[in-house]
């Protein structure tokens, strides 16, 4: 049967989703501070091996062998640093580093001059010199690393036992941290079903269980409204690991979103058989997604709608009743920009390819239908497609006349540096805020 001690440990193992070799190199880390607290000094590399079956520890100071020379220009130079300070004088930080350059015969920074071998800098915690590593192990060789086994006279002391069982919680909380983000870094670019937890100012936090999610205003729906409890996809834009644990953003707004979505739903797309080769959206309001077929018996426009657009409706459901336009791909500019204007009927479509714009005559009854509302269907049909796209109106005449130049209408604003910046900075906020509440209700 096994210790308490381990028993223990599995129990934290288990409910932080955190390794045992992680915990035990937490408690070893532990009591190599209580050591050096209690029995230790500041120049020892302490490491201790912990014996979680019999909670036996053994205690080593580990060193790296050096040249005598390091360690003498080390020693001379720490006795002119000392006189500077008794004369009043503060000696520049990269003096030992200058000086152990110069000893090794490496060339200092300013010289200008490289090589391909460096020598070990000597550090007294780190370092051993090669005379005194004889005085321990009379074939020491330079670059060995040497291991003295300490004694362990006593046990630990109150304020060595605190300061054991603070490193070992914070070990532990970065562990945990360090598991969380690598297992939503692994999801990063998917979409996944989440909960509501609530609203601080603009920003929604979303609970995903061992996390919390940011959804910046920028990557919500507009006319959402996002209720505490509520069970939503979303799209995992961003994981990056802060000082203050896994920042993940999440976006609603994301053309991956819808992508995700399709591939999710439609097994065709799913499989290969059907691609998507290019979306255009505005979150909330409509979406446009082209798509082709791999296989001549298979229609991609009818996989995607389904029997009476079953597998569509599911969709748009999910995106909260955003209209979706899927539409048949071709190789064809001229079929495409028309395919991609629909609802609408193209009667001409005239291509500048250098220009990249494409002018598209339609019949006057067709005119509010491939211009949109607000000018959005030409706008999705540019971002679609790639090319600017004109609207040119012919009337019951014959007459053909200028109407709307996708430029114009499909202008948007982009975020400056300073803007998005400033949003960054309001999550990290966020984050804090939530994680200050986490440890007060803890």
């Amino acid at each position: 049967m096994s210790s308490p001690i381990v028993q223990a440990i599995k129990q934290i193992c288990e409910e932080k989703n955190i390794s045992y070799e992680s915990v035990i190199g937490a408690i070893e880390l532990a009591l190599a501070s209580a050591y050096r607290k209690d029995f230790g000094d500041k120049m020892q590399n302490l490491k201790v091996e912990f014996n979680a079956e019999t909670g036996g520890i053994r205690v080593f100071d580990v060193k790296t062998v050096v040249a005598d020379e390091l360690a003498e220009a080390y020693q001379k130079e720490m006795e002119e640093r000392q006189k500077m300070r008794e004369a009043g004088i503060e000696p520049p930080m990269s003096a030992v580093s200058s000086q152990q350059s110069a000893v090794s015969g490496q060339p200092t920074a300013e010289s200008g001059e490289q090589t391909a071998e460096v020598e070990p800098r000597f550090h007294p915690k780190m370092n051993i010199s090669l005379s005194n590593a004889k005085k321990i192990k009379s074939d020491a060789q330079i670059g060995e690393t040497l291991i003295q086994e300490l004694s362990v006279p006593g046990e630990f002391g109150r304020m060595a036992a605190q300061t054991a069982k603070q490193v070992i919680m914070q070990r532990i909380r970065e562990v945990e941290r360090e598991a969380v983000f690598g297992e939503f870094k692994s999801r990063e670019g998917q979409v996944i079903t989440a909960t509501v937890q609530r609203r601080e100012g603009r920003v929604v936090l979303i609970d995903l269980g061992k996390a919390t999610g940011v959804m910046l205003p920028e990557d919500q729906i507009e006319m959402e409204r996002y209720n505490p409890g509520q069970r939503i996809k979303v799209y995992v834009k961003s994981v990056s690991l802060t000082t203050k644990g896994p920042e993940i953003l999440l976006s609603r707004t994301s053309r991956e979103v819808v992508r995700r979505l399709f591939e999710t739903e439609i097994p065709e797309i799913g499989s290969g058989v059907v691609e998507i080769k290019a979306i255009a959206r505005e979150a909330g309001a409509r979406a446009k997604i082209a798509v082709r077929s791999f296989a001549e018996n298979i229609d991609p426009i009818g996989s995607c709608i389904g029997q009476r657009g079953a597998r569509i409706q599911t969709i748009i459901a999910e995106l909260g009743g955003e209209k979706i336009d899927v539409i048949a791909w071709d190789e064809n500019p001229v079929v495409y920009i028309s395919n991609a204007l629909s609802p609408a009927k193209a009667k001409d479509v005239k291509l500048n390819e250098e220009a990249k714009i494409a002018t598209v005559v339609v019949k006057a009854d067709q005119l509010s239908l491939a211009i949109g509302r607000g000018g959005q269907n030409v706008r999705l049909a540019t971002e679609l497609t790639g090319w600017r796209i004109d609207i040119l109106e012919e009337t019951p005449s014959g007459e053909v006349k200028e109407v709307i130049t996708g430029s114009e209408e499909s202008a948007k604003p982009v975020a400056t540096d300073e803007e998005k910046e400033a949003k960054k900075e309001a999550a990290e906020e966020t984050l804090e805020k939530v994680e200050m509440g986490e440890k007060k209700e803890g």
